[in-house]
Formats: structure tokens, sequence, C-alpha cells
């Protein structure tokens, strides 16, 4: 497998080495249906050979609007060994931000989950006149035949490889060849095409498995975005190692879905394991009494024990045996909500706190994070088994490069798995790398021992009126730790004389607070109104400015009427906090904090 020159070779390779295997495992109805290596061939060729009946050519593009399920993958699959390449698009995009990534990466074939995504297509077809076909999933076909069903492209595809082999398609794309092209989802303007070539992918796939972090006999569950490059990269890694996927996207399945799938790893983002953390705590609370008391006891014991094993140290006997006690009474439950079998989890997309990553920890649960870039086909750091660090994101892949810039410490990196250019933006691209060929990330770091911690992102950081630099993520991160009814916290402050912060509240965490201390029969949107409310978050608010230099201290906060959500167009679809977004839609709010001089 290490002579793959493309994508469709390690597909390919795979396919040849365990054809037999579970590949795929994927929800039907109220069942889980399974697919091995081979079958998942027969499916792609058929999908391939339905785009070569078509008339596809080398590198042209396909997209894919649709969330992450097993059509998403075999039709990526099905047009990179068609010699094609994968223009990604989020189901969330609007009809205009659609047109948009269609004309700009000359797309001429597009995959839609749904008659609902054919209908975004329909309503700016006229925008789109390069787009000739569009094949649905889940859906039904049109009269004039622009739309068509996957059954109905892979019908067309069936008899295209009688007279020559499937495998031989794809056998002169080189590792230089445009394999996927991901529009990054930018807070402002149009989003940027990241042009991502085979050898990326093929150098994510060697390099995750020299790290020996995932093994053949793994079962992953896969709800990420395939639009994005977290989700994608471990495509390619499944790929290299050969393990099995349980695939499906929606969110609101994921916790049922790990106790009945049982993963032994999963790979999530930082919000996730926040609500997580949040629903834990909350849950204590409610109960209150011993069992309150209890799960206190059980994590601090955890904490014990976590600070000990970072040290490369070993519990004693008396805290061991407290150790198993707290697993028995409190942590099993956390370990039974994720199947029992969960080796790891790997965090990715935005920072983890250290202080949640610890709690986890402490609770026998591990978590390892990683860094990494859509521009760098996301895997370009990780921690792994037997050289993990919590609070940073671990050292690089074999044969990358990183560096820190002087002056701003900002990270720079260079390596196979980093992009070759924005699509069609040819300043933007020669902005985006330094004179060495060093891809200048955005993000602010340090290294220590080969292990790189990020302190900020660098467009990020505010500058008060006074000088004084301030990191709006780290202060974000406290206060989630500090109270879990928050769902998401903005910290602003960037050109102000001092620091204020908006706080969202999480519905159901809230509710929770609220019936313990009398609040019930209470609408959400009143409860944030409510003074009882306010006072709580002024406490945790004036608690950890004590903590805080002068110039970072919050000083003013109103809490937001409505959860911020994907749905609103405040975060992103890795639920990252859109902070332009954000501050834009509720200028009026922050700006009366500064009208009236400071507290």
């Amino acid at each position: 497998m290490h002579d793959c020159q493309n994508v469709a070779a390690l597909f390919h390779s795979r396919v040849l080495q365990t054809p037999n295997s579970e590949a795929f495992r994927y929800p039907v109805e109220n069942r889980w249906e399974s697919l091995t290596w081979q079958q998942t061939r027969d499916r792609v060729q058929d999908i391939s050979g339905g785009l070569l009946a078509l008339g596809l050519q080398p590198e042209e593009r396909c997209a894919i609007l649709s969330g992450t399920c097993i059509d998403w993958i075999l039709a990526d699959l099905g047009i990179l060994c068609a010699s094609g390449a994968t223009t990604t698009i989020y189901p969330s995009n609007t009809a205009p931000e659609c047109a948009f990534i269609l004309s700009d990466s000359g797309t001429r074939f597009v995959f839609a989950e749904s008659d609902e995504q054919v209908a975004k297509l329909q309503q700016v077809r006229g925008d789109i006149p390069k787009v000739e076909k569009v094949i649905v999933f889940q859906g039904t076909p049109s009269q004039d035949e622009w739309v068509i069903t996957l059954e109905q492209l892979s019908q067309k595809g069936r008899g295209q490889f009688l007279s020559r082999s499937f495998e031989d398609v794809t056998k002169d794309v080189t590792k230089d060849k445009l394999a996927t092209l991901i529009y990054t989802s930018g807070t402002t303007g149009h989003p940027k095409g990241v042009e991502l070539l085979h050898d990326c992918w093929i150098y994510e796939s060697e390099g995750i498995a020299a790290l020996n972090l995932l093994r053949y006999d793994d079962l992953q569950y896969l709800w990420l975005p395939l639009a994005h490059s977290f989700g994608k990269v471990l495509q390619m890694a499944q790929l290299r190692i050969g393990f099995a996927t349980a695939v499906d996207g929606r969110p609101d399945k994921l916790v049922d879905n790990l106790a009945v799938i049982r993963p032994t790893f999963v790979a999530a983002v930082p919000r996730i394991f926040e609500k997580i953390y949040a629903k834990m705590v909350s849950g204590a609370k409610e109960k209150g009494g011993w069992r309150q008391k209890v799960f206190n006891w059980a994590m601090k014991v955890g904490r014990q024990v976590s600070r000990l094993q970072q040290e490369g140290k070993r519990p004693g006997l008396l805290l061991s045996m407290k150790h198993y006690l707290a697993s028995r009474l409190v942590f099993s439950k956390l370990h039974g909500l994720f199947g029992g079998r969960l080796r790891f989890f790997v965090s990715g997309s935005a920072p983890l706190s250290a202080s949640l990553n610890e709690f986890f920890h402490a609770a026998g649960v591990i978590i390892y994070e990683g860094y990494g870039l859509t521009e760098t086909s996301a895997a370009t750091f990780v921690n792994f088994p037997g050289h993990n660090r919590i609070g940073t994101v671990g050292s690089a892949l074999p044969g990358t490069e990183v560096k820190l810039a002087e002056g701003d410490s900002e990270i720079l990196i260079k390596g196979r798995g980093v992009m070759r250019a924005y699509h069609n933006q040819p300043e933007m691209t020669a902005e985006t790398f330094d004179s060495e060929g060093y891809l200048k990330t955005g993000d602010i770091g340090t290294l220590e021992d080969g292990f790189l911690r990020i302190t900020d992102r660098k467009k990020d950081l505010i500058k008060t009126s006074g000088g004084k630099y301030v990191a709006p993520q780290a202060l974000e991160a406290q206060l989630k730790m500090a109270c879990p009814q928050i769902s998401q916290v903005l910290v602003h402050g960037n050109n102000r004389n001092f620091c204020s912060c908006l706080v969202a509240l999480d519905p159901a965490a809230l509710k929770s607070w609220a019936t313990q201390n009398g609040l019930t029969n209470i609408s959400y949107e009143e409860l944030t109104r409510n003074e009882k409310v306010r006072e709580m978050m002024q406490g945790v608010i004036e608690t950890l400015n004590k903590t805080l230099p002068s110039y970072e201290t919050l000083k003013k906060f109103a809490i937001l009427p409505a959860d911020l959500t994907l749905e609103a167009g405040d975060l992103t679809p890795s639920l990252k906090l859109k902070r332009k977004a954000v501050e834009a839609k509720y200028k009026d709010l922050l700006d009366s904090f500064y009208t009236g001089g400071k507290d």
C-alpha cells in the first residue's frame, strides 16, 4: 500500500487486502446494515461508471451537498475512482452560497442528499449553468432529467467496465492532481476554496497510520460533517488502516447510537464534550444529597489519579482502591453512555479546554486532542498513546515541519498535507505563504519538547484601547467550565476601554437549574431575563474576575434571549463561534456597554 499515488489506488488496495471484512455500518429505518469492502467496491464501481457515462473528465469537479451518510462516502469514492475531484458543500449552506461554490469551483455534476437540497439548486439553477446533472440520494427525479436518482446513475454505470478494468481508470492520476475542493466557512464575504491534492490525503493516511493511534480491529463511529476536513481525513485513515466505520451524521442520534454501536473510538468537536460535562455536573446537582457528594468525591479522586498519570506516576494502594470504588459508583455510568468499549476520543476543529480534558481524564475517558486546518488537510498535530500532554495538541505528524514566526509566534507549517492553493485566488494564496513556503496558520502558539500549545487565534486576539492584548478563547473556556448552564460565550473588547461578554445559556441545563432554584413553569426566554439567573451569572463572572489581571476582567455582560446555533448563522458547521457574525448581530447591545462609561 506504500506506493499508492492516489486515493483511488488506496481504496483498491484496501479492497484487495480485506475484501470480506466489514467496511461500513449505516442506519436503514430502525436497523443497521453493513457493507464489506468488496460490496463497497461494487457500489463505488457503479457510481464511477455512471459519472464516466455522463462524460466526466479527469479533475473535473463533482459536488456533494449532503449531511454525513453512507451515500456521501460512496459518492466521494465514486468521484475519485472516476478520476474526478470532489467539491464539498455543507447541507446548511443557503441557495446563494451553494450557487457561489458551484460556480467558483466549475462543478459539472452535483450529488444532493434529498429533495430539500435539490430545491435549493432549482432555486438558483439560472446561476449555475455549468451544472449539467443533479444526482439525488433519497429523492425524486425531474421530468427534464436534470435531476436523476443515485440508482439511475448506478444503472448507467453497470455496463462501463465490461471491456476494461475499473482499477485502470485512475492509473494515470498522479499525486499532484486535485482530489478535493473544500470551501472554508468564512464569517465575512465568500468562502475560500482550498485545493487539496491526492498526495495530501495519501500523506495524511500514512502519517496517522505511523502513530499507531488506530488499529485494524477498531470500530469508528463517524458523525462529523464530511464536508469538513476533520471528517474527511478519517475516511483516508480508514482506507489505509482498514477498520470499520459506523456512519450517521444526525447529531441528535449521537448518544443513542453510541450505546448501540459500542465504538472503540470517536472523533468529536469540543462542543460535544462541553455538553456532556454540563449534563453530568447539572445532573449531580439536581440529585443533590449524598449522590452529589459521591459524585464530587469521585471527581476529586479521579483528578488526583489523573495528575499522577500525567506526571508518569502510578497511584498508591489506598488511592487505587478509592479510584476503583469511584469507577464502580460514578465513572462506569459515563463509560456505559459511550457503549462500554471506547478506547478514546479524538478532539479537533476548535480548542479543547485543558480543564475539560482533565475532567474526562479523571473519569477514565481519554481524549487525544489534535490540531490542523482545512489548508493542512486537517490532521497536522495530535496526541496519541504514550505521547499525550493535556493542554497541548500533541506533536507534528511525521514529515510535517513547523516553526513559530518571530515576534508574534504565529504557527507556520510546511509539508505534504498543506494545500496547493486557494482556488482562483492567486493573490490570497501568495499572502498565505511566507518566503520559505511555510503556510501562515493565523494561530498563535508555543512549542514545548515538540508539543504544540495553541494560545489563541491571531485574528481573534483583542487589543483594548489601553494597548493590552487579551485572548478571548481562554476566558470563554474558563467561564464554560465554571458554569455548566452556559452554552456559548463571546468575550468582546477590541479597541474598547474594557472587556465585556455575551452569554448564551443551554436550554436543558438552565431548566434543570431553574427547577432546583424554585423557578418552575417559566419559559426559556423569561428565564434569560430573570433576576435570579442574572445574579447567578454575575457571581460566576465576579469569581473569574478575581483571578484575572485588571485589563482582562469582564466589566459588563448580557444574557442573550436565545442560544447561539448553527441554524441561526451563529456557529460554523463544526460548531465554532462565528465571532464577527455574532458581534454584528448584537452590535447595539455591545455598543450599549460602552456608552455610559465603565462600571
